[in-house]
């Protein structure tokens, strides 16, 4: 099978404390989004990668990205939601990628490794998302108390990336749906079982300053 990647790199960079589009944030010396480029680029189970970006940044993003992106056959523009910037990677990737790969520019720190271990099992089950076991004792409750302890028994914290069948993802996509958070919860919705490939508590998605300072810090010592 001929694997695709889609890499969401949109959003702003407001919760971060910058005035600057969230990919193009500088981290080590280079974009934010080159991080995850890079790791899909390294990754041998990946063929061809759409990167999706904000409308009329995507030149710039080429230019600063710091190495030659020999697998990106596409770059285009994201939409007004994620599922829109989704959809329209699905448009531009080739018809011969069959297995599509959906991940999420902030997750810096995702390894070629991973990648490659969800595109296996996506490959012979048919979807399959990376994910961390919860540890944290979950509390339901309010600022001022606790109304009960949830049982953290089988729950998972859902990563990226996040691979599936074309078709399912396909499917997923022509159903409006509303209050969907991620892909897996549309293909999920259509009665596909997706799988979960064990992830990293490393691949976490750089949100806030302290996730950003945190990303550069493992990033350096990866580097040293």
């Amino acid at each position: 099978m001929s694997v695709g990647a889609i890499l969401l790199a949109g959003g702003t960079g407001k919760r971060l404390g910058l005035d600057l589009e969230k990919p193009l944030v500088p981290l080590v010396g280079r974009p934010l989004f080159a991080w995850s480029l890079e790791a899909l680029e390294r990754c041998n189970a990946v063929q061809g990668i759409v990167v999706v970006g904000p409308p009329g940044k995507l030149h710039e993003m080429l230019s600063t990205c710091g190495f030659a992106a020999v697998k990106v056959v596409a770059w285009v523009d994201g939409g007004r939601e994620r599922r829109d910037s989704v959809a329209n990677g699905l448009k531009a990737l080739p018809p011969e990628y069959d297995v599509i790969a959906v991940h999420d520019c902030a997750r810096v720190l995702v390894t070629p490794t991973l990648i490659a271990r969800v595109v296996a099992d996506a490959v012979a089950n048919g979807a399959s998302i990376a994910a961390i076991p919860l540890e944290d004792t979950l509390k339901r409750g309010t600022i001022h108390r606790i109304d009960a302890t949830v049982p953290r028994t089988g729950l998972w914290r859902a990563q990226t990336p996040q691979v599936f069948r074309r078709d399912w993802l396909e499917q997923a996509h022509t159903i409006p749906r509303s209050g969907a958070t991620d892909d897996a919860m549309m293909v999920e919705a259509c009665g596909h079982q997706v799988r979960i490939t064990e992830g990293d508590s490393l691949n976490f998605k750089v949100t806030t300053p302290h996730d950003l300072a945190l990303a550069g810090a493992w990033l350096t010592a990866r580097a040293g």
